[in-house]
């Protein structure tokens, strides 16, 4: 599904170049639930950022579903990713002024479908995330968990490859944080490949690997099923 090969990603100043990633190199099958750990500033978001098709690295290879993406310009980048990726951040994300069916119905403008079969697919997975009830409310009339489904709904309803999250609990209580992790875990079961950026040991033991980064390289890995 994702394999990226010495991938690197650095920023320049006049006087100073960082590197965020450090000819970085992995694997996820489709499929598999992958956390990705690490301290502040270890390259995480940066990596999660190029897996996400919203920005490109400057060295090294990522296939994605065997295409060579690398290399993509923005105009190929976002067709590709809007038919295949879903994105959960810690922030939410959601536009205020939008109700929770406007929100979770953006994607399905953006690819171009229907309204009668917008309307069918969010109704759908608003069920499934038990967040129907709220369809007409605002962002700011919910709490973090019910904000936090309505992403994760989002995130889902054009039936995406990879769900790509990043912290999705970091703004929930344990109770909260706790359903939002089930929710991952049952997309997984259903076929949908997640990977996590997580500071969190709880919520990366949901997953099945767990690859730990330090300056913009991988340090460690470890299969938990």
């Amino acid at each position: 599904m994702i394999k990226i090969t010495n991938l690197e990603k650095y920023y320049k100043t006049e006087e100073v170049k960082t590197i965020a990633l450090n000819k970085l190199s992995f694997e996820v099958k489709e499929g598999e639930f992958a956390a990705i750990m690490g301290p502040s500033g270890c390259g995480k978001s940066t990596l999660l950022n190029i897996l996400g098709m919203l920005d490109d690295p400057d060295g090294g290879s990522y296939l994605f579903n065997g295409i060579e993406v690398a290399n993509f310009n923005e105009r190929k980048r976002a067709n590709l990713r809007k038919h295949n990726i879903g994105f959960v951040f810690q922030s939410f994300n959601l536009i205020d002024e939008l109700t929770v069916f406007e929100n979770v119905e953006l994607p399905l403008i953006y690819t171009g479908v229907k309204p009668a079969d917008r309307k069918a697919r969010v109704d759908e997975v608003l069920e499934k995330m038990q967040i129907m009830h709220r369809r007409k409310h605002f962002p700011q009339q919910l709490s973090g968990g019910q904000q936090q489904r309505v992403a994760v709904a989002r995130a889902v309803v054009n039936n995406p490859k990879v769900i790509l999250a990043d912290e999705p609990t970091g703004n929930l209580d344990s109770s909260n944080g706790n359903e939002v992790m089930d929710l991952l875990t049952e997309l997984n079961e259903a076929g949908t490949t997640i990977i996590m950026v997580t500071h969190s040991e709880h919520d990366a033991k949901f997953s099945h690997r767990i690859i730990r980064m330090l300056d913009g390289q991988k340090v460690t890995e470890n299969v938990l099923v």
